[in-house]
């Protein structure tokens, strides 16, 4: 065990890095959910707006910045990832997505079984038996991406956008 100097914040460590077969294990997991999604027909756009949004309920800057770009590479528009934060109010997702994201929110907070049952039933209307099951995988591995990227301190890649 390492000491710190008295006052001074710990130094964190980058679990991926201090236990890489851990951290290759999740990434297994991610691609056989890449997959069971592309198995589901949930496009990439859908996914992403689920990193997103998951990441920003966990407030995790490392993983909104990937999943950011990620979303704006698959044809995803500003506007709309600007407005996700809102997405219930700002009439700008489909049916579709907004099941999507409801499954999502409540994946993130299970504790709510309010949430959780409204979320269910809303997506049993809209979406297939394989589709919400693979909302929900990709919503439980953002959030232990999350989880690795928040308690390591993973850095946000600096460039010279001045967005």
């Amino acid at each position: 065990m390492s000491k710190q100097p008295h006052g001074s914040a710990p130094r964190r460590i980058f679990i991926d890095k201090q236990s890489p077969k851990a951290f290759h294990s999740l990434v297994q997991v991610s691609e056989a959910v890449r997959t069971t999604v592309s198995e589901a027909g949930l496009d990439r756009i859908a996914v992403e707006l689920i990193n997103v949004r998951v990441s920003q309920l966990n407030g995790c800057a490392y993983c909104l910045d990937v999943h950011t770009g990620a979303a704006l590479r698959a044809g995803e528009s500003p506007r709309r990832l600007g407005l996700l934060n809102a997405w219930r109010d700002a009439g700008l997702f489909t049916p579709s997505e907004r099941a999507l994201l409801a499954l999502a929110e409540a994946t993130t907070d299970p504790a709510n079984a309010t949430i959780q049952a409204s979320a269910y039933e809303a997506a049993r209307q809209i979406l297939s038996d394989d589709q919400i099951s693979a909302a929900i995988w990709v919503a439980v591995t953002i959030n232990a991406f999350n989880r690795v990227s928040i308690m390591s301190k993973h850095p946000v890649a600096h460039s010279d956008d001045k967005q």
